[in-house]
């Protein structure tokens, strides 16, 4: 788990907290709990009611928080497999 935000697309989400901020399913907007899930397609939230709901990352804009810090990514720049992702989107990785 990263311990800052800084190149967060690059790392594990499974773990974080999210919100969804906005999102073109306005039944998802303002979700928010745990990444215990992702595909390449979506996030699998569970919330704190201990439901789970499952979000697609395109046309959602995500707020990941690592304690009192939180950053908004955009799901379209994070949309690839997990494996793959966090390959691609390392720094210093082409």
């Amino acid at each position: 788990m990263p311990r800052d935000l800084e190149g967060l697309e690059a790392h594990e989400l499974i773990g974080l907290e999210v919100q969804v901020s906005k999102s073109s399913n306005k039944s998802v907007q303002g979700i928010h709990g745990r990444v215990i899930d992702e595909t390449r397609n979506t996030l699998k939230v569970e919330q704190g009611n201990g439901r789970e709901k499952v979000v697609q990352k395109k046309n959602t804009l995500f707020k990941f928080s690592i304690g009192e810090k939180s950053r908004e990514i955009e799901g379209n720049k994070i949309t690839f497999k997990p494996e793959d992702r966090t390959k691609k989107l390392s720094p210093g990785r082409k």
